[in-house]
């Protein structure tokens, strides 16, 4: 069967498996919110979302290939990026955005719980990475329109700078403990902002290719 051979999650099923997907992840994201990723139970998890237990152990087969779906899953049905018109109102966006998240009751739990999976699996770190990998790619439009509109230099890292923005936030989620409300996140915007129109995210052939 392809689903014993595959990577978990990647395989983009429709119909019915579509829908015992959609019931498995919901399931998993609510437990990893509530218990954190090591004590995430596959047999749980196909309890809590009515699915047999041997679906989810063909499928999934591990907490790993589960946590692996559930970021491809929410990277698929994270928001397009923002086109405000002006690079200012664009982060803002972004950053509103990433504080909205990380202050939901359940989504913040999950992403730290996502997070902490990555500092112990090296399967969730890459995943993990690529659920950020979209994001920025996505996001990282907006920074190439301002470069158009002549509110960025050329040569700007645009991925460097994007990844600026929520940086200040997830320090606040993980370390921190600081609020994380809009003022937080437009201070962190305009931060990166005043970082972008400096140049310090410019980059040049020698910086590209040095070390």
């Amino acid at each position: 069967m392809t689903d014993e051979v595959s990577t978990p999650g990647s395989v983009r099923p429709g119909g019915r498996t579509a829908r015992v997907r959609e019931s498995v992840l919901r399931a998993a994201g609510d437990l990893l919110a509530e218990r954190g990723f090591a004590h995430l139970d596959l047999a749980e998890v196909a309890a809590k979302a009515e699915v047999g237990k041997t679906t989810v152990y063909r499928r999934w087969r591990t907490p790993t290939g589960l946590v692996t779906d559930l970021l491809t899953d929410m990277a698929e049905q994270s928001l397009p990026h923002a086109d405000t018109g002006s690079l200012l109102g664009d982060l803002t966006a972004n950053a509103r955005l990433v504080a909205k998240t990380l202050t939901d009751p359940r989504q913040g739990r999950l992403f730290q719980a996502v997070i902490s999976a990555a500092t112990c699996d090296d399967s969730a770190a890459t995943a993990l990475r690529r659920f950020y990998d979209i994001r920025l790619t996505e996001w990282a439009a907006c920074i190439e329109a301002a470069i158009k509109r002549g509110e960025a230099p050329p040569n700007t890292d645009a991925r460097a700078a994007i990844a600026a923005v929520s940086a200040p936030l997830y320090y606040r989620l993980l370390a921190s403990g600081d609020p994380i409300d809009d003022t937080a996140a437009d201070t962190a915007a305009q931060a990166a902002v005043n970082a972008i129109t400096a140049g310090t995210f410019v980059t040049t052939p020698e910086s590209r290719t040095a070390g």
